[in-house]
């Protein structure tokens, strides 16, 4: 019953981040302070991808690069931001999901052990039971040999040699 409540309000999470993101885009412009911030971040990310481009198809890396204008600086840069902020929340989602799913099978693993405990405890009491009975049945079978077969039922036959020993004397 939880589990599919919590997929779903993950799903619904996701969902909600992405307009938040798009708003985080357009607000990111908007501010100057946070405009210069975002428009340095995104020359700096677009000298770093043009350098690894060149380097992976085997171009010169020392030819000058060129800044982005503004407006594209800014965009990326919200881009950037928003996508950010959605992987984030999906991956705080997944980080969430594997805990949860951690700590259900760490449950299950604490009953199987409860379990495998009660089992070796009735396993010893068992062989316990196992070992008294063996000892009992020894006994009787001593007690067998030692008297007969009819002093093992508590027949009424010792109380007449008994009888008969004591009328003998007389």
């Amino acid at each position: 019953m939880v589990l599919p409540l919590v997929k779903l309000g993950t799903l619904a999470l996701r969902t909600l981040c992405k307009p938040i993101a798009s708003r985080l885009k357009k607000e990111a412009g908007l501010h100057p302070r946070f405009r210069q911030s975002i428009i340095n971040f995104a020359q700096a990310n677009h000298r770093f991808q043009t350098n690894m481009q060149r380097r992976i198809y085997g171009h010169a890396t020392d030819v000058a690069i060129r800044p982005l204008n503004e407006e594209k600086a800014v965009q990326a840069a919200a881009d950037f931001i928003g996508e950010l902020f959605v992987f984030s929340v999906a991956g705080a989602a997944v980080i969430f999901e594997v805990q949860r799913s951690s700590r259900s099978e760490a449950r299950k693993e604490e009953l199987r052990r409860q379990e495998l405990g009660t089992m070796k405890q009735k396993d010893e009491e068992l062989a316990r039971e196992l070992e008294l009975l063996k000892q009992r049945l020894e006994e009787l079978e001593r007690l067998a040999k030692g008297r007969g077969l009819t002093g093992l039922f508590n027949f009424k036959q010792p109380q007449a040699t008994e009888d008969v020993k004591s009328a003998k004397p007389q």
